[in-house]
């Protein structure tokens, strides 16, 4: 496998163990049963060890002991007449060795006690091809001089009759000293038990243990399955009921068996679902009955206000004819009945997209004439606020697909806005494009947003301070409604602002309808600004 797919699946693997709850379970489980059957194990192994060792122990120091005193016995009844110190060695030897080798033992005849010679230069007696050394130095060193039985671990390593390598198991070595009547002097005899049997039986008793041990881990495994799969499966179902109310399908409830907890927990959840369902209802109708009264009384209006225009336009060209206080009447009330049309075509341009009703109708539009034509339209109330509106265009068209009539109604929105607020200073406008999206940056230097705000602005009817006039004539339902259409093209349209540095608005469409964007062609903070955000 390459790097890369193992990389992918060390992620898999890892965000397996962090949603899964029951693998964690699981996993756990077993980590704490191991640690405990492996001390347990380890506990009785030591336990059958130590037990094993002390009864072969037992067994071979009283064997030892028997031999010793039957030795004895034979040399207490040789003649007195025997001097031949190596015969009488030898015959004291040859019997234990027989023995031994029935007995699965074997003997060393050492001495004579004092000389401080040590059995590996040579002058021992001793099983045929049992290497001596096997005897340890300091049980050697305690039969240095008369001493009581004494016994120690070792290792009995014996050469192969067939001339292959020397062979090593555990064992017992047993020490007793006797005297020889030939010379007087006293002689230790070393009797080396293997522990061949013991050995065995600790392997058979670690194999039976450790195939317990697995049998044990793979049966907890199992049963902390299937007992968090009881709990993990009721939790399940109710993740999935809950990402499919979220989704909308309100009638979604869970399956009740039972009347333990998890069921109580499913009742408790369904009659949750259940009230969600009914005040999301509430709130659906309620929003219905709000969009229907807006829209219901936007069509109401129509007819009296064409009316009260008709009567309006009518006092507005004979205003010559009035005195000044009732010329000046007239020319209000034309203004306001400008306004109160715009509100009114805002209110129904609103209802629409409440009721998802607005749709695009897209063509290849040239954002550069766009904002040239808002320019041209907005010059009166640029001119009227003593403002000069800067346009920074490429060389060449920034085309997207869209609804050039909403694209057209965003942009007036932001420079009439930018005008508004820019406090007789310039208002600069960026286009720019790239092969993946088309953009406008709306700059003023005016009065700014202060923390927060930028995302405020586009609320409907929202103001950063109530007390200022609008000097363009809007409805506070302008950007709020640019918001929808640039939502309507999958673009975005957003606010940077400082206090006292101004604001920029930024609006970025896709080139192609449909299509996905992943960044803007222009900042949304200014160069200006010093920051920089994409």
């Amino acid at each position: 496998m390459t790097d890369r797919s193992l990389t992918a699946a060390a992620g898999r693997g890892l965000t397996f163990w962090r949603r899964s709850i029951q693998a964690r379970v699981v996993a756990s489980t077993l980590l704490l049963s191991a640690a405990v059957v492996g001390v347990v194990g380890w506990f009785l192994l030591q336990q059958t060890r130590d037990g094993l060792l002390e009864q072969r122990v037992a067994a071979v120091v009283a064997e030892s002991n028997n031999e010793t005193t039957e030795a004895r016995a034979r040399l207490a009844a040789a003649p007195g007449t025997d001097i031949d110190t190596s015969a009488q060695q030898r015959d004291l030897i040859d019997p234990i060795i027989q023995r031994g080798d029935t007995r699965g033992f074997s003997v060393v005849l050492f001495g004579p006690v004092g000389s401080g010679a040590q059995i590996d230069d040579g002058g021992a007696y001793s099983t045929p091809n049992l290497d001596t050394s096997s005897v340890p130095a300091s049980l050697q060193r305690h039969f240095s001089e008369p001493a009581g039985t004494a016994w120690t671990y070792t290792e009995i390593r014996t050469e192969s009759d067939e001339g292959g390598p020397p062979r090593s198991v555990p064992g017992v070595v047993v020490g007793s000293q006797v005297v020889l009547p030939a010379d007087g002097a006293t002689y230790t005899l070393y009797y080396l038990f293997p522990l061949t049997a013991e050995q065995e039986t600790l392997a058979l008793v670690s194999r039976a243990l450790l195939t317990a041990a697995v049998l044990l881990l793979l049966l907890v495994a199992g049963l902390t399955w299937l007992v968090t799969r009881q709990v993990v499966t009721p939790i399940r179902l109710a993740r999935r009921v809950a990402e499919r109310l979220a989704s909308g399908q309100l009638q979604e409830r869970l399956r009740v068996s039972g009347e333990d907890d998890l069921a109580r927990l499913a009742t408790s959840f369904n009659q949750m679902a259940t009230s969600l369902q009914r005040q999301i209802r509430q709130l659906e109708e309620l929003s219905r009955v709000q969009r229907r009264f807006v829209s219901d009384v936007s069509h109401e209006l129509r007819t009296p206000l064409t009316t009260v225009r008709m009567a309006g336009d009518v006092l507005h060209d004979a205003r010559r004819e009035f005195d000044p206080v009732t010329a000046r009447a007239a020319e209000l009330l034309q203004t306001e009945l400008d306004r109160f049309e715009t509100l009114l075509a805002d209110l129904l341009e609103i209802s629409r997209f409440d009721a998802g009703a607005a749709v695009l109708e897209t063509d290849d539009v040239n954002l550069v004439d766009v904002v040239h034509r808002v320019v041209d339209l907005t010059r009166p109330l640029a001119e009227q606020r003593g403002t000069d509106v800067v346009v920074l265009t490429p060389d060449h068209p920034c085309l997207a697909e869209a609804d050039v009539r909403r694209v057209e109604r965003i942009v007036r929105n932001l420079v009439s806005n930018a005008i508004d607020h820019a406090e007789s200073g310039d208002v600069v406008i960026h286009v720019a494009g790239d092969d993946h999206a088309a953009a406008i940056a709306v700059r003023d230097y005016g009065v700014g947003l202060a923390p927060g705000e930028s995302a405020l602005v586009f609320n409907r009817f929202w103001r950063a301070d109530p007390s200022r006039a609008r000097s363009s004539g809007g409805t506070g339902l302008g950007l709020s409604i640019s918001l929808e259409d640039t939502h309507l093209h999958g673009g975005w349209l957003q606010a940077w602002g400082r206090p006292g540095e101004g604001a920029q608005f930024r609006l970025t469409l896709p080139r192609r309808a449909g299509g996905t964007l992943r960044q803007s062609p222009l900042p949304l903070a200014p160069e200006d600004a010093g920051v920089k955000v994409r």
